[in-house]
């Protein structure tokens, strides 16, 4: 487990979050909800953390549409997006307000410490479009910003949906880039040499772990090729011939790099997946789960999921139901005192589909006083 792990995450103005705290366990946190609820937004502010850690703010805001399609647009839309990160003794705050052509600028940007019951408060500054906070842990000009930036810097979200013709996954890489695993796996095939020449035992778990799902798999062929690129390429059990990324079922390719990522030997410190479960048999969908709890020793893990049988390996602690209120996403877990007589019956999936737990969809009721 991190050092500093989060304890929670405040979002106010951003998508379809007016103002809701994310509260987070030392394990899995499973996010659950209807379609349109807001599940994904509650990991795209995740991701935007991770992003401004990086110094990728701007650029993250161009590709999700600009600074207006980011903003809370509902009633009661507070100026702007908020955010705040817990992790004790260190809590963040950045509040972005839209600029020209479409972007954000900071109009605040402070770390807070707490010692020995002293706190310490940080002002990083006001009106510049990308975050300070690796400017001044390189220039030794403050004692907050390294130890803020790498916690911020330690939420990642990875999508591995797309595997089509085109996708990165399947494209040739440099076997240079191999550092860390991409959000969208496209260099998983220079990820596996390193971890293959540098992290055996890591390396072999994975092919097994990819082979209890996926039996006719024998292994990876991980080689450089012309000019220091690779591309992923694997071999079948009882056939002589070398197969391409391309000629791995949809399903099989999203295991493929599921397994690569929980089964790393340093994962991230907080590891955020949107629908994991995509396209995977039920049997491959516990197996999940099972590398997900062993993950969250080191990591702390969100899900948004769908799925009643990944839901059922979870526990109702694990759980935090996303529901649109008001015309707004609002977060909170279930009581385990009001639902104590359904669980002695029924599994958390079950009770999923029965609509006990929430998160269904509802009428959008209109604001009194307003149209409808």
């Amino acid at each position: 487990m991190p050092p500093h792990k989060l304890s929670e995450v405040t979002v106010e103005g951003y998508a379809s979050i007016r103002s809701s705290t994310l509260e987070l366990g030392d394990g899995v946190t499973v996010l659950v909800g209807a379609n349109g609820a807001g599940k994904s937004n509650v990991v795209g502010a995740l991701e935007l953390l991770g992003r401004m850690a990086d110094g990728d703010l701007a650029l993250e805001v161009g590709l999700r549409g600009g600074a207006q399609a980011l903003q809370f647009a509902g009633p009661g839309a507070p100026k702007g997006i908020r955010l705040r990160v817990s992790a004790s003794p260190y809590r963040y705050e950045a509040r972005l307000l839209p600029a020209a052509n479409d972007t954000l600028v900071f109009a605040e940007e402070k770390g807070h410490y707490q010692e020995w019951g002293r706190p310490l408060v940080e002002d990083f500054g006001r009106g510049h479009r990308e975050s300070l906070l690796r400017e001044k842990e390189e220039e030794q000009l403050s004692r907050l910003a390294g130890p803020v930036r790498g916690i911020l810097a330690g939420c990642r979200v990875f999508h591995f949906q797309d595997t089509g013709r085109e996708a990165p996954v399947k494209r040739f890489g440099y076997a240079a880039d191999n550092e860390a695993l991409r959000p969208d796996a496209g260099n998983l095939a220079a990820f596996l040499l390193r971890m293959r020449e540098g992290e055996p035992r890591s390396y072999r778990r994975i092919v097994r772990a990819v082979k209890s799902v996926a039996p006719f798999f024998r292994d990876f062929l991980l080689a450089e090729e012309t000019g220091g690129r690779i591309r992923l390429r694997w071999t079948q059990e009882g056939v002589d011939a070398i197969f391409p990324a391309e000629a791995l079922s949809d399903g099989t390719l999203r295991y493929i790099c599921l397994c690569v990522l929980l089964l790393q030997p340093d994962p991230p410190a907080l590891l955020t997946l949107d629908e994991p479960e995509l396209g995977l048999h039920p049997y491959a969908v516990v197996q999940l789960a099972d590398m997900l709890r062993a993950t969250s020793v080191r990591s702390q893990i969100v899900i948004a999921t769908q799925s009643v049988t990944l839901l059922n390996q979870f526990s109702l602690d694990d759980l935090v139901v996303v529901e649109r209120e008001d015309g707004a996403s609002a977060l909170r877990r279930p009581d385990r005192e009001t639902l104590r007589e359904w669980l002695e019956d029924y599994s958390l999936g079950e009770l999923w589909e029965k609509n006990v737990l929430g998160g269904r969809p509802a009428p959008e009721l209109p604001l009194r006083g307003r149209p409808a």
